[in-house]
């Protein structure tokens, strides 16, 4: 852990102008510096993550791309084989050919970074690292992380045949590029399992931040996932801080306060949103204000109808009651009416409620094309005798019965699921 001292606000702003924080170009001062880390090690450039990868992937990797890892975390662990999956800032390509050998030859894995000399580093080994594991399913995309659909190198072969000479030819070159987004887009909506990120989403600026967020959830299949290393901070960084391009560029001034860093992923639509891992000691303290690594899981498929289909699931414990991101309330061992779209949320093996919840199945399922509306804005609890005969998912027996009606619980009303006030998810 290092203490530090910002400088005063007069003295940054003194030394730069133009841009869209602090007075100065924040993309440009990432670009630039992460230029230079691709040439040369910058050990301060972000926290480091010594001792998290597993070693059996890194001795296929050249000493060159070890060198100029430059990441907070090892999103790579939480993927799977035959997983199709995006870097987000793949920089020098480490965590992309980690993940090539995790998910194997019937995987696939997309690094997407806009920085030249990182995607000519990353690029520059791809033969051989691939001559090392025995086949090639990576890729390196140049293009900006909040907009995955424009192809920067597309792009630039345009411009190579349209240069720009006048402000016409700049709105011609802007309508090419928004047409591309529509019939080529370099990463097509709903089509990976996983975004994996490490230290690069506080390095995009302020203003386009949702943006960004949004574009994780377009590209994510449904039921895919993000997983997402990043630094966080313990409370806002002071105007000191925003206004320093090093600490910028140094993934500091740029970091998502703790709380609200997940819900960004609510925001977006994400649900199951969880911390995977928080660093303990703090990265730097700088001007009484801690910064850490942390990584995030989140899950994209909570959307859609909701079915009745007469499905109930009962909370394992140890809380009294828990709440998930659509404001469904869940009693220690009552059993709680849901819709088939929450139930199979609930009941998914690899989800993020896996071994949480009982799920109970009536003994005559209703048919999808016969089900009516489920109301997920009630909390209600679901009387057994509507359940008689039903099977347990991993009870390991067979539920209790009562009455076909469901008891409403009103303290557990929720406006948030399906409702259009503030708040709302939109789930339905």
């Amino acid at each position: 852990m290092s203490t530090i001292s910002s400088r005063s606000s007069s003295e940054k702003q003194s030394e730069s102008a133009g841009g869209s924080a602090g007075g100065y170009d924040v993309e440009q001062t990432v670009r630039e510096r992460y230029s230079a880390g691709a040439q040369a090690l910058e050990p301060m450039l972000c926290c480091p993550a010594t001792g998290q990868y597993d070693a059996t992937y890194l001795s296929v990797l050249p000493t060159e791309i070890l060198e100029r890892d430059y990441g907070c975390g090892d999103p790579s662990q939480y993927v799977g084989e035959g997983e199709v999956v995006v870097d987000l800032g793949s920089g020098a390509g480490k965590i992309c050919y980690i993940l090539s050998q995790k998910v194997g030859q019937s995987g696939q894995v997309i690094g997407v970074d806009m920085n030249d000399e990182m995607l000519g580093l990353a690029r520059g080994y791809q033969a051989e690292v691939s001559g090392k594991i025995g086949y090639d399913n990576v890729r390196f995309c140049k293009g900006r992380i909040q907009d995955l659909a424009l192809d920067l190198d597309a792009a630039q072969a345009y411009l190579d045949e349209h240069p720009i000479c006048g402000v016409e030819d700049i709105t011609t070159y802007d309508a090419h590029c928004q047409a591309m987004r529509k019939s080529e887009p370099m990463i097509g909506s709903d089509s990976v399992d996983v975004v994996v990120s490490n230290c690069v989403l506080n390095l995009v600026k302020p203003e386009e931040k949702v943006q960004l967020f949004a574009e994780i959830f377009r590209v994510l299949k449904r039921g895919g996932r993000a997983v997402i290393s990043d630094i966080v901070c313990d409370e806002r960084p002071t105007d000191a801080i925003m206004n320093d391009p090093e600490m910028w560029s140094g993934c500091i001034a740029g970091a998502f306060v703790e709380d609200e860093f997940l819900k960004m992923f609510e925001d977006a639509g994400f649900y199951g949103v969880e911390i995977l891992s928080r660093q303990a000691e703090p990265w730097h303290v700088i001007d009484g204000v801690e910064f850490r690594s942390m990584t995030i899981r989140a899950y994209k498929g909570k959307q859609g109808p909701c079915m009745e289909r007469r499905q109930a699931v009962v909370y394992h414990g140890p809380w009294k009651q828990v709440m998930d991101d659509d404001g469904h309330t869940l009693y220690r061992g009552k059993r709680m009416a849901v819709c088939d779209k929450t139930y199979q949320i609930y009941t998914d093996a690899k989800g993020p409620y896996a071994g949480q919840l009982i799920g109970i199945e009536p003994s005559e399922m209703v048919a999808l094309d016969e089900a009516t509306e489920f109301d997920c804005r009630r909390n209600a609890v679901r009387q057994a005798s509507e359940m008689k005969g039903a099977t347990v998912n991993g009870a390991g027996g067979e539920s209790r019965g009562a009455t076909r009606s469901m008891n409403v619980l009103a303290a557990g009303d929720s406006e948030v699921c399906c409702g259009t006030g503030e708040g709302s998810s939109g789930c339905c």
